[in-house]
């Protein structure tokens, strides 16, 4: 949603753009420069209040809420939710914080279009992350979104050309590139500690049960304006057991674990490799194993990324897994890995490997799997956001909507690759999907891990995986070499009212 005003409207008309390229500014353009410069001058004063708008406050959007009520000369004015049943723990938590209870509001486009709002933080459903970060910077918002940035590819490049058009400040809710610990880690790699980064493996070993299956569609409830959660996305009948959360694993709202705790550890690892840009081909194997159920995504999976130069490797697993940690030295907190739950990070060099899990900071190892380093130390990417809000310095941020774009548009690369697969037998032939050595290891791993699943309550033994297309990109241009197919699913038709602007 936008606002026009004369100058959007000739902007529009390339013939009149074109007659009046050279003309002076006219008295309006004048006057709406001043206040956008007044605006600027008011959030980069430390002494005056940013007003925040919460947009989806359920589950991360809580993180939200008390990343800046009470903090940073912050104040939350207002909550936005589409579910009015959600709202109170986050209404309670202002009000307890400023002493004053937020306005609440269901529909995020008076939201955006509110002139006493400043900024707009976003943790709704990941189809309506692209739009309502366009929309509120299309109406004068500073944002933080959070992960994925996009559900669709190509959002997220629009997302960063909306940052840029409008001048507006732009944070990717990975908020491991705040905290202190990954920080010095990932300097560490970049000085060359460890000599040429060969390999990076991002690894989501997060048990993920079923979500059961229903007989047919189910109640919305009464509380929520389905509508308006649909969004961007197709209006169908509710055909899973819960609306909210277990939408991660329907591809018409959500991206699987790729794009759910995936997400932070797919943008370690590149920030690891210092790669910029998307790699030369992707490929992913996997599929949803050892359950029936009404989710869609993939439950396990391996994806390939080559650069050329190196590869990023990267598992999803929803069954229990062994850590890959070396032994003794795993950090103190490595229950979580015994319990099935490794999550994190392990890129490889010349001279010794970086382990590096979600939970804590990391440690560095030689070739002889002595310890050389630990980092470790928290961060506040809220305070960051604010800083940088402040001092209208997109370098300030620790996460621009550029590095969520990359990252995300990776997760996606990995679900296109699926979503044009086909299913194989794990038994033909004995034979590799993968060309690359490292690749090979991670796919007979997987093998070995859905044999060890076997023995798992509940477990149905799969006889075949998906093997994905083999994706061949031109990173320059953020699209497919030759393939239609591939192309056509890096954006989706959005609904009447709910499209995100091919151009913005």
């Amino acid at each position: 949603m936008r606002s026009i005003n004369r100058r959007d409207f000739l902007q529009d008309s390339a013939f009149v753009a074109a007659c009046l390229a050279a003309a002076a500014p006219t008295a309006e353009e004048r006057a709406e420069a001043a206040a956008d410069s007044a605006r600027a001058e008011k959030k980069g004063s430390a002494n005056d209040k940013l007003r925040v708008a919460c947009v989806g406050v359920r589950g991360q959007g809580m993180s939200h809420v008390r990343g800046y009520a009470g903090k940073h000369n912050c104040v939350v004015t207002t909550i936005c939710d589409v579910d009015s049943a959600v709202i109170g723990p986050a209404m309670k938590h202002v009000q307890g914080k400023q002493g004053k209870e937020p306005r609440y509001e269901k529909d995020i486009r008076k939201v955006v279009a509110d002139p006493d709002v400043d900024v707009i933080s976003i943790a709704t459903p990941n189809h309506w992350h692209a739009l309502a970060a366009i929309w509120a910077m299309q109406n004068g918002k500073d944002v933080y979104v959070e992960k994925p940035v996009s559900h669709e590819l190509l959002e997220g490049r629009r997302m960063v050309e909306a940052s840029r058009k409008y001048k507006k400040i732009c944070q990717t809710g990975t908020q491991s590139r705040s905290m202190k610990g990954m920080r010095d880690a990932v300097a560490f790699l970049h000085e060359g500690k460890l000599g040429k980064i060969r390999l990076a493996r991002g690894l989501c070993y997060k048990l993920r049960p079923s979500i059961g299956k229903v007989d047919g569609p189910q109640k919305v409830p009464a509380t929520v304006d389905y509508d308006l959660w649909c969004g961007p996305a197709p209006v169908k009948p509710l055909h899973r057991a819960k609306l909210h959360y277990d939408w991660h694993w329907v591809w018409d709202t959500g991206n699987g674990d790729l794009g759910n705790q995936g997400i932070h550890e797919m943008d370690k690892a590149r920030w690891g490799l210092k790669k910029d840009s998307l790699p030369r081909t992707a490929r992913s194997v996997g599929g949803r194993f050892g359950y029936v159920d009404d989710g869609e995504t993939p439950n396990t999976q391996v994806i390939c990324f080559d650069y050329g130069d190196c590869e990023l490797i990267f598992e999803v697993r929803g069954w229990p897994s062994k850590s890959p940690y070396p032994g003794k030295e795993s950090p103190k907190d490595d229950k979580r890995a015994k319990k099935g739950n490794f999550v994190g990070n392990v890129w490889y060099g010349e001279q010794g490997f970086l382990v590096c899990p979600s939970y804590s900071g990391g440690v560095a190892y030689n070739n002889d799997g002595e310890v050389i380093q630990r980092f470790g130390g928290q961060g506040d990417h809220f305070g960051n956001f604010v800083s940088a809000v402040r001092s209208r310095r997109v370098e300030d941020l620790h996460a621009d909507i550029l590095e969520g774009h990359l990252s995300s548009a990776m997760c996606h690369l990995g679900n296109i690759s699926h979503r044009l697969g086909k299913p194989t037998p794990f038994t033909t032939n004995g034979a590799s999907p993968f060309e690359a050595k490292e690749a090979q290891k991670a796919f007979e791993s997987m093998k070995e891990h859905l044999e060890a699943c076997k023995s798992q309550k509940g477990f149905e033994a799969p006889e075949s995986y998906v093997l994905g297309r083999q994706l061949t990109l031109d990173p320059s241009k953020e699209s497919f070499v030759g393939d239609r197919d591939a192309d056509a699913l890096l954006t989706r038709q959005y609904r009447k009212g709910f499209e995100v602007p091919e151009k913005v």
